[in-house]
């Protein structure tokens, strides 16, 4: 199962992301945007997903699943680290990134 150094590898291996404090936890940003935030007490990490890759994800592993409030509704979806694969992860993880990052950056990664 994954850790925050699986994590930290796939998240910083995408064009300009960069590591900032964000409240209690640790955010991954591209251009000042989150990719992913990680909880360390709950050893839990929050992506923003479109709807249907939210949906697709979700449906694929209980250890993915949307944000129970209003910020899931818009996308926010947390994963368990510590329960899920690391194939599964960077799936997740890049498409968080793709979701927000500028196109030409989403461009270097698909190729």
């Amino acid at each position: 199962m994954a850790t925050f150094g699986t994590l930290e590898h796939i998240v910083m291996s995408f064009p300009e992301v960069t590591v900032e404090p964000h409240f209690e936890k640790i955010s991954f940003r591209v251009r000042k945007k989150i990719v992913a935030t990680h909880d360390e007490k709950n050893n839990r990490v929050t992506v923003k997903l479109s709807e249907v890759d939210q949906e697709h994800f979700s449906s694929l592993n209980l250890t993915i699943y949307p944000v129970d409030n209003k910020w899931g509704k818009q996308g926010w979806t947390f994963i368990e680290l510590d329960k899920v694969n690391e194939g599964l992860l960077r799936d997740v993880l890049t498409a968080a990134y793709c979701e927000v990052a500028p196109k030409k950056l989403v461009e270097i990664i698909k190729q």
